[in-house]
C-alpha cells in the first residue's frame, strides 16, 4: 500500500481544452487535508514547466527562510494581507504584471535597496523593460498570425461596414510606467518583505532604504466659472436628473465613485447634510478612500434641487407599484433605482456634455473647480479639505492646490487693507 511519502510528486488532468498540473504540497495545518498546488495550461508543451515551477514553490515552503522567492512572499503576503478585495485584486494585478515577471524568481534574502532601485529605473524608461532592444509586440504569446482580422460576423460581408477588429501586431515603442505606479508597486513590496520579516525569513526590509520615486506634482486643470456655468445649463437641458448630478458634484466636489453609491438615507434634507458613507469601484460597493465617513454641508437651493429629484423618483416607482425605499440609490438609470450608475457611463455622459458646449474637460475637474473656487474665496484650507474628504487635515490639499493659495492670500490681505487707509496716505 502506497504511502504519502511515496506519492507522485505531480500529475496532469484534462479538464476541457485545458491541462491541470496538480502538485502534492503536504497537509494543511489548518484543516489536517492533503493540500495541492495547482495551475492549468492550454498548451500541453508547458506541462513540464509548469510542474517545476509548482514543485519550486513546494520546496520553497518547505524551507521558506533560505530559500523564499519575492514572487512566493508576494503570495504569501497577498493571503494575510488586510484590504478590501478591490484593492487586493489590484496588487495581484500589479503583481502578475510587473514584479513576477522581473524580479519574482529572485530570493528575498539576496533582494537589495539597488536592485529595486535600478528595477524602478528600468520601468522609468519603459515598462516593458526592453534595455532599449527593438522586437515586434505581439497581441498574444500563443502562435498566431500577425495582422489576423477578428471578424464579427460569420457570413461575407464588408469588413469596414462591420468594423471588424484587425489584431496587428507592431513594433515596440518604449512608454514609461507612471510614478504613481511605481511607487504602488514599491508598496507592494514594501508590505511583502515587511511581513517576511515579521516571520523571522530575513533580518530587514531593504524596501524601507530603497529611494522610492519621487511623486510629479499635482497640475489640476478646472474649469473657469464661465464654463461651468455653460456646462451646467446643457447637463439641465437635456434632463433634470441629469443637471442635478453635475450641480451636486460642482457644489460638494464630490468623488464619481461616492457620488453614485449616496443612497437616499445618506440625504439629510431637513439638516442640509450629506453623508458620504461609501464608495462604488468596479460593481463593488466599500468604504470611503479614507475609510471614514464625512458629512457635506448643502445650502438650500441644492436640498430644493434634491427634493424635486426625490419627487420625480417618488413618481415614477408609484407607476411600477412601489414604495419609495430609503436604501435606494440617489441616481440610478433602473426604474426603482435599485442600482447605481455606472460610474464610467457618468464619465463618458459628462466628457460629451462639455463638449456639447466647447468646453474640454473631465468630471474630476469638476472636483478641482469646487475646491479651487472654495479656496480664492478665502474659505480655510482645513474646511476644503473637509469637504472633498482629503486626509491630514489639508495636508493633501495644500499640495494639490497650492497654485491657488497665493490667490487666497491676496484676497486676505485685500480685506485687511481694506478696513482702514494707510498712516501715509496722501502724503508726498
Amino acid at each position: 500500500m502506497a504511502t504519502k511519502s511515496s506519492r507522485p510528486r505531480g500529475f496532469v488532468r484534462k479538464r476541457g481544452n485545458s491541462y491541470q498540473v496538480l502538485v502534492y504540497a503536504g497537509v494543511d495545518p489548518l484543516t489536517g487535508k492533503d493540500s495541492y498546488l495547482t495551475e492549468s495550461t492550454r498548451d500541453e508543451r508547458q506541462i513540464e514547466r509548469v510542474r517545476t515551477k509548482l514543485l519550486g514553490r513546494v520546496d520553497q515552503q518547505r524551507n521558506a527562510a533560505t530559500k523564499a522567492t519575492l514572487g512566493y512572499t508576494l503570495d504569501a503576503w497577498f493571503e494575510v494581507h488586510d484590504a478590501d478585495p478591490v484593492t487586493l485584486a489590484k496588487y495581484r494585478e500589479y503583481a502578475e504584471r510587473f514584479l513576477k515577471p522581473a524580479i519574482g524568481d529572485v530570493a528575498i534574502a539576496k533582494l537589495s535597496a539597488r536592485i529595486l532601485e535600478q528595477f524602478y529605473g528600468q520601468l522609468r524608461r519603459c515598462r516593458r523593460r526592453c534595455g532599449g532592444k527593438s522586437f515586434i509586440e505581439h497581441w498574444t504569446d500563443e502562435r498566431h498570425e500577425c495582422g489576423l482580422v477578428r471578424h464579427r460576423r460569420r457570413r461575407e460581408h464588408d469588413c469596414a461596414a462591420a468594423r471588424c477588429r484587425v489584431l496587428e501586431c507592431k513594433p515596440h515603442e518604449c512608454e514609461p510606467l507612471a510614478a504613481s505606479t511605481i511607487r504602488q508597486l514599491h508598496f507592494i513590496i514594501s508590505g511583502a518583505l515587511g511581513t517576511a520579516v515579521r516571520w523571522d525569513w530575513i533580518p530587514s526590509n531593504p524596501a524601507t532604504v530603497a529611494k522610492k520615486p519621487r511623486l510629479p506634482r499635482p497640475k489640476p486643470t478646472p474649469p473657469t466659472p464661465s464654463q461651468v456655468a455653460r456646462i451646467v445649463a446643457a447637463a439641465w437641458e437635456r434632463d433634470e436628473a441629469w443637471g442635478t448630478l453635475v450641480w451636486l458634484v460642482m457644489v460638494t466636489g464630490i468623488r464619481r465613485g461616492e457620488l453614485v453609491a449616496l443612497r437616499w438615507r445618506d440625504i439629510h434634507l431637513e439638516a442640509g447634510v450629506l453623508e458620504v458613507r461609501r464608495n462604488y469601484v468596479d460593481g463593488i460597493e466599500k468604504d470611503p478612500k479614507t475609510h471614514q465617513i464625512r458629512r457635506i454641508s448643502l445650502d438650500e437651493g441644492t436640498c430644493q434641487m434634491l427634493r424635486s429629484h426625490h419627487d420625480r423618483y417618488a413618481e415614477r416607482i408609484a407607476e411600477l407599484g412601489i414604495d419609495p425605499s430609503e436604501d435606494a440609490y440617489v441616481f440610478s438609470y433602473e426604474p426603482d433605482h435599485s442600482r447605481p450608475c455606472n460610474p464610467d457611463a457618468v464619465s463618458h455622459r459628462y466628457t460629451a456634455t462639455c463638449s456639447s458646449v466647447g468646453v474640454d474637460s473631465h468630471l474630476h475637474a469638476l472636483r478641482h473647480y469646487s475646491a479651487t473656487e472654495l479656496i480664492t474665496q478665502g474659505v480655510d484650507l482645513r474646511t476644503v479639505a473637509g469637504r472633498l474628504g482629503h486626509a491630514g487635515g489639508g495636508t493633501t490639499t495644500l499640495r494639490v492646490y497650492t497654485a491657488w493659495v497665493p490667490e487666497s492670500d491676496k484676497r486676505a490681505a485685500a480685506i485687511l487693507a481694506g478696513r482702514m487707509a494707510p498712516p501715509n496716505a496722501g502724503r508726498k
